[in-house]
């Protein structure tokens, strides 16, 4: 379901406040208290629409469906690639061909162990099905995030570990 047909549900719901939770938790992947900071509402408000002691004034509704609309934009399927600079300059192109289906790839260049922790963080949450990045960090990524991670292994070229990653990521249900 795309971005506008994901609001208009919400707007026609008869039960604005159950759709609210169900995209929220399930189509957003977060907690309300995340929710409402992001769309700049106060919890409580947040808490009165899904309990149905309230309806959502016209600005509130605007906040909610700017929210809504940022983080279901980059909703594609993806593969990140986390490394630094100068390894993501090998990349090519940005959508590769895994067995007759094109991949999008997504850079997150990283100088240090740290940024590429939080960049990989950064890519689960964006909705990467898979994550490519040095063996240095592949272990530590495996213990935090739920996605596959694969290791770019220097003899192969950087294409092959993103097309594993397809493989990987995109046969999750």
């Amino acid at each position: 379901m795309d971005t506008n047909s994901l609001i208009s549900s919400l707007i026609i719901s008869e039960n604005f406040g159950e759709k609210l939770e169900e995209i929220v938790k399930k189509r957003l992947k977060m907690n309300i208290r995340e929710f409402a900071k992001e769309a700049k509402i106060p919890q409580s408000t947040i808490y009165k629409l899904l309990s149905g002691e309230r309806e959502p004034n016209l600005g509130t509704l605007r906040k909610i469906a700017e929210t809504i609309a940022r983080f279901t934009k980059n909703s594609e399927e993806f593969i990140a690639v986390i490394a630094s600079r100068s390894a993501l300059n090998q990349l090519t192109s940005y959508e590769i061909d895994v067995e007759g289906k094109g991949v999008k790839v997504r850079e997150y260049p990283a100088n240090s162990f740290d940024e590429a922790v939080v960049s990989a963080v950064k890519a689960e949450r964006d909705g990467a099905k898979a994550i490519v990045c040095a063996p240095i960090l592949s272990p530590v990524l495996e213990k935090i995030l739920s996605v596959p991670i694969v290791t770019i292994i220097p003899k192969n070229d950087l294409l092959d570990s993103i097309k594993i990653a397809a493989k990987k990521g995109l046969s999750k249900p």
